[in-house]
């Protein structure tokens, strides 16, 4: 099993991000922990975390409103 990360832009739609690949859901998850300011800072909105083809969640990016 691969797990991946899809990224999303502004309008939904998606946006080229690292091409990076995790054994398991917690190295992706411990992975985009540490790089989502840097992905929020270039645009991407949300991410999607895939594993193979099956989508597992999808999250945002964007500051929560208070």
């Amino acid at each position: 099993m691969a797990w991946s990360w899809r990224y999303e832009g502004t309008d939904g739609a998606a946006v080229d991000g690292p091409a990076e690949t995790f054994s398991s859901q917690a190295d992706a998850e411990s992975w985009i922990g540490q790089t989502w300011r840097e992905l929020a800072s270039s645009g991407v909105t949300a991410v999607t975390l895939v594993e193979d083809d099956r989508v597992d969640y999808r999250m945002s990016l964007l500051p929560t409103a208070e």
